[in-house]
């Protein structure tokens, strides 16, 4: 099995009113649902319900924090806010920076903890007012991907390379064996089915499987951007 790619979460940050907020512990989840209008009627195909989509919400955002009275900019203006009822901006923003979540809302519960066993606390949670933006500072992409048969050469993509189209599939059926050469100056990690290769380098010979199809991955980082990957299926020869 491929290791995970799952990322730690420490690092994210909290922002509200443009004030990133002191030693927050958990930020919730960003649950965005759509209701449902029931557009059924006595001729509808099949004895089926009919639906269509109707209004979204974007639900409820909870953040936990150790209260920080000092952080009157970030903690000490949420509860203002709360009194006041007012919305702001706020954002979530991933450890490295790739990403940012930005709504507006505003805080429709607030808590302070006093637990003697435990640190003061700071909980809120957000109405989110309208739609959020979802924000990706996304890789490059490799300026040029070749898929090399051991007898045939460079193999002949489908749809024809370009950086913003993911998925390829390819003919590989007069080989045993194909390279992979990505050509990304820009980045910062390539990988080829999880290994590690230099831009404009040949990956290791990857062996295809008669009558089956094999598929390839490539994955493309760079620093503080969101990877870009690929996926390249090729036929193998008849078994």
């Amino acid at each position: 099995m491929p290791a995970s790619s799952a990322v730690a979460a420490y690092g994210t940050t909290f922002t509200w009113n443009g004030h990133v907020i002191a030693e927050v512990i958990s930020i919730g989840n960003l649950s965005l649902k759509r209701e449902d209008i029931d557009a059924t009627h006595l001729s509808s195909p099949d004895f089926f319900k009919e639906y269509l989509a109707g209004w979204g919400d974007a639900g409820v955002l909870p953040i936990e924090c150790n209260f920080i009275p000092s952080d009157t900019d970030g903690q000490i203006a949420m509860a203002t806010d709360f009194a006041a009822g007012t919305k702001r901006t706020a954002a979530i923003t991933a450890y490295d920076g790739s990403w940012t979540h930005t709504f507006i809302g505003y805080l429709n519960s607030l808590e302070f903890g006093f637990d003697s066993s435990k640190q003061l606390g700071f909980n809120g949670a957000v109405k989110i007012s309208g739609k959020p933006t979802f924000g990706y500072t996304a890789a490059t992409g490799p300026s040029g991907l070749v898929i090399t048969g051991n007898v045939t050469g460079p193999l002949t993509l489908t749809p024809t390379y370009a950086a913003g189209v993911y998925a390829y599939a390819c003919d590989g059926s007069s080989d045993a064996t194909v390279t992979v050469t990505v050509t990304a100056a820009g980045a910062d990690t390539i990988t080829v089915n999880g290994s590690s290769v230099s831009s404009g380098v040949a990956s290791s010979a990857i062996t295809l499987t008669a009558g089956a199809l094999t598929t390839i991955t490539v994955v493309v980082g760079e620093t503080g951007k969101v990877s870009k990957t690929y996926t390249v299926v090729i036929s193998g020869a008849s078994a």
